[in-house]
């Protein structure tokens, strides 16, 4: 890693400051400054001598960020240096951890960057296979084929969110530069980076419900007759239904407006939500036309087992755990065989509840 040595003696003319190291060069003498001494006089010789004796992890550093990411943005510098800790970790500290690798978590995603002889590389995988060797994982090397492996869920079907908490597992992107393992998070998360950077720097321009709502034409301006004066109840069950951590990896920070929040809680994911998705709008747009219905009064026969076993197949179905329940599991109340002796009982030969006809007026 000899480099950026030399990239130290090629820039000292100009002078260096970075993180309690500076260097300066005049009429063939250099300074070195380290957060521990100060070093007058020196020769290049002398000088290079005391870079690797006393500064090489400061030069390493400095050449990093100056020369290897130099003049990208500003979030993708902020976020290459968050995955490291830049902002927490002391650089001996730092040094000696990237040695090891650190490790963080994107959404569903496993971002590990580690110091070797060749530099920073990056390691991109998803949480579920942080413990598998790389040798069990299909390997990818393009940043862009996380596009592909973005677009269906582990059963194959299309994902419409691409932040659902849905990913699918078994890839990893190893040996990536800084360069690219931005930009493989962009492309799993788009506009997830920037928007975590904004929030950061306190200009995250944030859209309330109201205002997205308001904006809303053709087909979908339907959603604008939800808001009738009645409080945001409604919108608080479409929060939970599908802004839930268990739905979407981002932190919904959009509100009912600016001046009302949400009851139910926005998340923890890492980087925010800005305003309500397409999905929820779509979502949106039906239930407004769900909930203009009239409320009709039907009564059922049930036993309480069976009143029970409608509650358990409602949520099984709500937190997509239909296929974890085993077709022998007899005792859990969504269990397959118990669902369809419920609807032999229950329902008639038209598909009505207890023989119950369904008043669609």
């Amino acid at each position: 890693m000899s480099n950026h040595i030399d990239a130290v003696i090629d820039a000292a003319d100009d002078g260096i400051e970075h993180d309690g190291f500076a260097v300066t060069a005049e009429d063939g003498t250099y300074r070195l400054v380290t957060p521990d001494m100060t070093f007058e006089s020196l020769s290049e010789s002398e000088f290079r001598d005391a870079l690797g004796e006393y500064a090489d992890e400061s030069a390493h550093d400095w050449h990093f960020w100056s020369d290897v990411v130099g003049e990208v943005t500003p979030h993708r510098r902020a976020f290459l240096q968050w995955l490291e800790g830049v902002d927490e970790l002391r650089l001996a500290d730092r040094y000696e951890a990237l040695r090891s690798g650190i490790t963080t978590e994107w959404g569903q995603l496993r971002i590990t960057v580690e110091l070797d002889d060749e530099g920073r590389t990056y390691d991109v995988r998803h949480v579920a296979d942080g413990d598998i060797d790389t040798d069990g994982l299909d390997t990818y090397h393009d940043p862009l084929a996380a596009r592909q492996l973005a677009t269906y869920d582990e059963k194959g079907r299309y994902r419409p969110l691409k932040s659902g908490a849905n990913l699918a597992g078994g890839w990893v992107f190893s040996d990536l530069d800084a360069r690219d393992v931005v930009e493989a998070v962009e492309t799993f998360y788009p506009a997830s980076v920037p928007n975590w950077y904004r929030e950061r720097e306190g200009e995250l321009d944030v859209v309330h419900w109201e205002d997205a709502i308001g904006r809303q034409s053709g087909m979908y301006g339907v959603v604008k007759t939800w808001n009738r004066g009645d409080g945001h109840e409604h919108v608080d069950w479409v929060a939970e239904a599908m802004c839930d951590d268990s739905q979407c990896v981002k932190r919904r920070e959009w509100q009912y407006d600016d001046e009302t929040d949400l009851d139910v809680d926005g998340g923890d994911g890492a980087f925010p939500c800005r305003e309500p998705c397409s999905v929820v709008i779509a979502a949106s747009r039906k239930w407004t036309r769900l909930e203009a219905e009239e409320t009709q009064t039907y009564e059922f026969d049930l036993t309480p087992s069976e009143k029970e076993q409608v509650e358990a197949i409602i949520d099984a179905v709500a937190d997509d755990r239909i296929d974890e329940i085993r077709e022998a599991d007899i005792y859990e109340s969504a269990n397959r065989y118990r669902t369809r002796f419920l609807r032999a009982k229950l329902f008639d030969e038209d598909g009505n509840l207890c023989g119950v006809p369904t008043d669609d007026e």
